[in-house]
């Protein structure tokens, strides 16, 4: 351990953190969708470079990136209700393995479709100016941007966590999760209620794929790697908390960010991986109270 000082150590967890932060959401939607719907999304990795380039595509009309952060989720979510609509829901009920394939066979078509509007190069995403630079944490300089990913993604945990919890209608969804019969005898429309949910976690993917824009680049095969990786997270982990989300993911990247870093201070463009464990907590010990 010559020569390696405890600030280059914090140095390469802060980067592990903001690289992980990437796999964060994306698991979250991943899961969120497995977990309440038993949907295994195979085009899961597929909206994530829909947000990219819907961001590319923004930016080429004289957007901001700033607008992007707005119109990509929205964008991206209301592309994933169409889906679900028009081509997940029929397979309800079917068993697990129609929408497995139906989603595997998605994510070629729409991988080919961008390669057909975009071309098969891919485009460099450049890091707002604003978040350009290092500024120094107490051990030394990191790249602005990818605290900004930090950041937006404890933002967008928060956020979810209260939806799902502090809501009536987050209840819904974790009651419907549960029991989908009770909730229709109780007179809710649950077909709704997985078409609000797929939107949403295709949304959070749509939204990690923009974030991941600048750190390495767009390009119509960039939803591939990470959805293997996030598939191994989501299995190893389970379907759990978002508390125990952020936890276990945090630990995991602290463990085995090994991968390399790159601490320019643009934010980089690497193709550097962390590792993330998503563990949720099951489906199963979710308690519904009625009454509430």
């Amino acid at each position: 351990m010559a020569g390696l000082s405890l600030d280059l150590i914090a140095l390469q967890l802060f980067a592990g953190l903001a690289l992980g932060a990437i796999y964060v959401l994306f698991a979250i939607g991943l899961s969120l969708i497995f977990g309440m719907l038993t949907v295994v999304n195979f085009a899961h990795g597929a909206f994530y470079m829909v947000g990219a380039y819907v961001g590319v595509y923004i930016l080429m009309l004289g957007g901001s990136f700033w607008i992007c952060l707005i119109a990509v989720p929205l964008l991206v979510g209301l592309f994933g209700v169409a889906v679900e609509r028009v081509l997940i829901r029929p397979l309800y009920g079917r068993g697990i393995d129609y929408p497995l394939l139906l989603t595997f066979g998605l994510s070629y078509v729409i991988v080919e479709f961008v390669r057909i509007a975009f071309g098969k190069t891919g485009f460099p995403f450049d890091t707002p100016e604003i978040l350009q630079g290092a500024v120094n944490i107490g051990v030394g300089y990191f790249p602005l941007y990818r605290l900004f990913v930090i950041g937006a993604t404890a933002t967008v945990l928060l956020a979810l966590w209260l939806f799902l919890e502090k809501t009536s209608f987050g209840l819904i969804i974790r009651a419907g999760a549960r029991d989908p019969q009770i909730v229709r005898v109780l007179g809710v429309d649950v077909a709704k209620v997985w078409l609000i949910v797929f939107g949403i976690g295709t949304a959070i993917a749509g939204f990690a794929g923009l974030l991941a824009a600048p750190l390495q680049g767009v390009i119509p095969e960039m939803g591939g790697t990470i959805l293997a990786e996030a598939f191994v997270v989501t299995v190893v982990g389970g379907m759990g908390s978002i508390g125990g989300a952020v936890l276990e993911h945090d630990i995991a990247v602290c463990a085995g960010n090994g991968q390399g870093f790159d601490l320019r201070a643009d934010g980089g463009r690497s193709d550097h991986q962390a590792a993330g464990i998503f563990r949720p907590r099951r489906i199963d010990e979710l308690r519904v109270n009625f009454s509430a």
